[in-house]
């Protein structure tokens, strides 16, 4: 060690927490820590000009006097409210409250004493009362903001002259005024380069946050303030490129403009004079469309904000106009919820709201949308009167109408309360509905994607019964999941755009899903010049938020300062809704064709509330069969079955292997089913057997039959040859013997009939069998592919192909079943009953051959 040059023995004590270790190793090492120079190098290299200062104060034992003056001469900054600080922490007052450890008392008080004198001579007399310390006077700067500009007491020479001449800057990052500096240059733009010189830098995390400050609403309105604001942003967009305002604040802008018009008026200005990176139009526009995907388009207080938006800056986008339409039949649409009927006058005050917007006259696809929207108007009636007296709809164009919104209802998955009200407004639409399925949305296993395409399978979806409040992970997130599946798999993502060209178009949620997703990814940009994303929030929500949420990050898991209506206003399901697959469970019954095929598409869109509440009514009569076309698909898309499918197998479900197996073919026919009279079946006529004899005599009144003809007299029965035959006894009258055989004759029945109930095959056995037979297909599917991509794959290279999560989630499922069936069995016929694996029979299709090991196969041999 001693032989080491003095640089690299200064790089080692740079990279070390506490280098009071390293200097005890010789003497050499420990006479050359003891340098000033050497000292004040470590503070300098590892923590930076700013805080250098401020961590050496901390370190008592190494400080000296000529320590500090090595370090303010090798460049360490300091400042006047640095000083400030250091005595007051020193002298034990309770103006550094963010300070816990003993800091400066740390050191000697003559070292002290040398850097107070060092101090003075800096910056002459320093002010030492409460609330004289320059943190405190930029604190006032912030408080006194929100007053007119004549009304504040701190004026612009002040703040300069402690920026300019005094050195402020915050020295740690547990200062307080590390947060509240940036509000400071946000009231004060011209003091950044003041700041700059000084060696501070804003982050530009801090952007939204200082724009938000400028743009705030004043406690007393004033007629200078968009003259103010402008002035602001534009002063501190010159002064520092990176701080510019974005489409965050200004859609929160957008949002108080009626609250706060001072700084709606002052954003308008900025994007006439352009020094906004883009076009107010565009943010307001995307504003609007947010509306359409959250609950909150149905709160009565939008629609003011919403109306003066469009009259501003008006849009030609469909989206648009919809949250417009369904703000004008929900502001009016006011009446008692008990009541299903319009308010009075409700078609022509949404007349008058339309052409008070500027929306022109509606169309019938606009009703349409709004009908098939998520929060469409819960009493539609009145919305089917303004078609039938604003547009003039017949009757029949208003069937049609109704038609054609049940029909897109299918696909959303939380308008079954929508769908329970039209079903039953217009009966005709029981018989329309089940035919729309059975035509279009009937599956099998030959409409699913090919097992090779696995990237195909794995992005597959259908369009029924998809889950609207988790909804699947992403594309990005999905693709993921198939790389780390298996190498063969990843190499499958580079035909990524093909297989979505190619793919079924995502409808209902997944549509509105996607398109969300891709606007998002198309405005995020990289640090600098991402221009933000635009949301629902208020400014004075977001500044609230800023001052009043927890410093530290690690205490930011709940948010106490987030109001009720902010969490459920951007939630993307109404409030009070009944999900579609559970409302055709109601009204077609848990045994037909409409309910099966809702069914499948939940198990293949893994939504667990429809398949649950399919599986899980009480009693098993009042349960959607389950059956082996829903494993079958499962495990030809690689997807772990949902729980509920194994609970209702292990409470002793009936098996089939399809849907076909208890529904009658006339239901499963693409085609309007004939009437009721027809569908009856033919009774077979069956004869009565002739009154008993000897009614009469008991005087029992027997019913009165109409006197039998010849032709209608019953056949005589048979007479059996061994019924006068008697079988030969040998056994002695009166004896033992006799008893003794009827005893062995009822055992040996008992045992029989107790055999042939062990031989029969229950259904959860029933379950095991085919559920392991279809496991032992895929696991040799695995084997398979584990081969080709061996022989693929160069000479050395260890291969593992990694189980899907069918074969995995059945693994531990059929283990589950099988040790279901052994503890029924057990309580059954006790607990010596052999055990019976039905699963496991004379078929080669259920057999499993495992080769030994040739260690195993030795073992056994000796």
């Amino acid at each position: 060690m001693d032989r080491l040059c003095n640089e690299i023995i200064q790089l080692v004590l740079n990279e070390l927490d506490d280098p009071t270790n390293f200097s005890l190793t010789s003497k050499y090492v420990y006479a050359f820590t003891q340098d000033p120079y050497v000292r004040s190098s470590y503070f300098l290299s590892r923590y930076g000009r700013i805080q250098a200062l401020y961590w050496a104060l901390g370190r008592g034992r190494l400080m000296n006097a000529r320590v500090i003056d090595t370090l303010l001469s090798s460049g360490a900054h300091t400042s006047r409210y640095f000083v400030q600080c250091a005595m007051h922490h020193y002298y034990r007052t309770a103006q550094v409250p963010f300070i816990k450890t003993p800091w400066v008392r740390s050191m000697d008080l003559a070292v002290f004493t040398h850097f107070q004198t060092i101090a003075v001579r800096l910056y002459g007399n320093i002010p030492l009362g409460k609330g004289d310390d320059d943190g405190s006077i930029l604190e006032g700067v912030i408080k006194e903001s929100r007053f007119p500009v004549e009304q504040r007491h701190l004026k612009w020479d002040t703040l300069k002259e402690i920026l300019e001449k005094y050195k402020f800057i915050p020295f740690c990052n547990k200062d307080a005024m590390m947060a509240n500096f940036p509000l400071v240059l946000a009231i004060a733009p011209g003091l950044l380069s003041y700041a700059s010189a000084n060696g501070f830098t804003m982050d530009h995390k801090y952007r939204d946050f200082v724009f938000r400050k400028m743009f705030e609403k004043p406690s007393i309105a004033f007629e200078g303030r968009p003259d103010e604001i402008v002035r602001n942003v534009r002063e501190l967009s010159k002064l520092d490129s990176r701080m510019f305002l974005s489409r965050t604040v200004a859609a929160e802008i957008c949002m108080e403009a009626k609250q706060n018009e001072p700084a709606y008026n002052a954003l308008k200005r900025l994007d006439k004079e352009g020094l906004l990176k883009f076009e107010i139009s565009t943010v307001i526009e995307d504003l609007i469309k947010t509306f359409s995907r959250t609950r909150s388009v149905t709160f009565p207080n939008t629609f003011c904000v919403l109306q003066q938006l469009y009259s501003d800056f008006p849009s030609d986008d469909p989206v648009v106009r919809l949250v417009l339409l369904l703000q004008v039949f929900h502001s009016e649409n006011t009446g008692s919820p008990l009541l299903d009927s319009p308010p009075p006058n409700y078609v022509e005050k949404c007349a008058a709201k339309i052409e008070e917007i500027g929306l022109g006259p509606a169309t019938r696809a606009d009703l349409v949308e709004v009908l098939c929207s998520k929060f469409a108007p819960e009493r539609f009636k009145g919305i089917l009167e303004y078609g039938s007296k604003q547009m003039h709809m017949s009757s029949r164009d208003v069937e049609e109408l109704v038609l054609e919104v049940a029909l897109r209802c299918l696909e959303i998955g939380c308008k079954g309360r929508m769908l329970d009200r039209l079903v039953t407004a217009h009966p005709f639409l029981h018989d329309a509905i089940r035919v729309q399925v059975m035509k279009r949305y009937r599956l099998d296993l030959t409409d699913l994607p090919p097992v090779e395409d696995a990237a195909a399978c794995v992005m597959f979806e259908v369009p029924l019964c998809q889950d609207f409040v988790m909804p699947r992970v992403t594309l990005t997130e999905r693709l993921a999941e198939l790389t780390q599946r298996s190498p063969g798999a990843a190499a499958a993502t580079v035909q990524t755009p093909e297989l979505v060209a190619n793919s079924e178009q995502p409808t209902g949620d997944a549509r509105e899903g996607a398109n969300t997703s891709a606007g998002a990814s198309a405005r995020d940009g990289g640090d600098d010049d991402d221009l933000g994303h635009v949301g629902q929030d208020t400014l004075s929500m977001m500044i609230r938020k800023d001052e009043l949420g927890p410093s530290r990050g690690r205490r930011r898991f709940y948010d106490p300062f987030a109001t009720y209506q902010d969490t459920t206003g951007k939630l993307t399901y109404p409030p009070d809704h009944t999900p579609v697959g559970r409302w055709v469970r109601q009204h077609y019954g848990h045994r037909s064709a409409v309910t099966a095929i809702f069914m499948i598409h939940a198990v293949i869109n893994v939504n667990p509330m429809i398949v649950q509440a399919c599986t899980s009514p009480s009693g098993i009569d009042g349960r959607v069969p389950v059956t082996l076309k829903h494993f079958k698909i499962l495990a030809h898309l690689g997807r772990a079955a949902p729980h509920a499918l194994v609970d209702d197998i292990e409470s002793g479900c009936k098996f089939y292997f399809s849907e076909e197996d208890y529904l009658n073919p006339l239901e499963l026919s693409p085609f309007p089913l004939p009437s009721k009279r027809l569908r009856k079946k033919k009774r077979v006529k069956t004869e009565k057997a002739p009154s008993p004899v000897g009614v009469a005599s008991f005087g029992v009144a027997g019913p009165s039959t109409p006197p039998q003809t010849p032709s209608a007299a019953p056949k005589k029965r048979p007479r059996r040859s061994t019924a006068s035959s008697e079988a030969k006894k040998y056994l002695v009258p009166d004896s033992d013997d006799e008893l003794i055989v009827d005893e062995c004759d009822k055992l040996v029945y008992e045992a029989n009939c107790f055999a042939r109930k062990r031989r029969a095959e229950s259904e959860l056995q029933l379950w095991v069998k085919h559920l392991a037979a279809l496991l032992l297909t895929e696991q040799r599917k695995l084997k398979e592919q584990k081969k080709q991509i061996r022989a693929a794959a160069e000479p050395g290279t260890k291969v593992r192909v990694a189980r899907n999560e069918f074969v995995k989630h059945m693994t531990v499922q059929l283990a589950r079943l099988r040790k279901a069936d052994k503890e029924q069995r057990a309580r059954l016929y006790g607990p010596d009953a052999p055990d019976e694996d039905f699963s496991s029979g004379e078929d080669d299709e259920y057999h499993d051959r495992v080769v030994r090991g040739a260690k195993r196969r030795k073992t056994a041999a000796e």
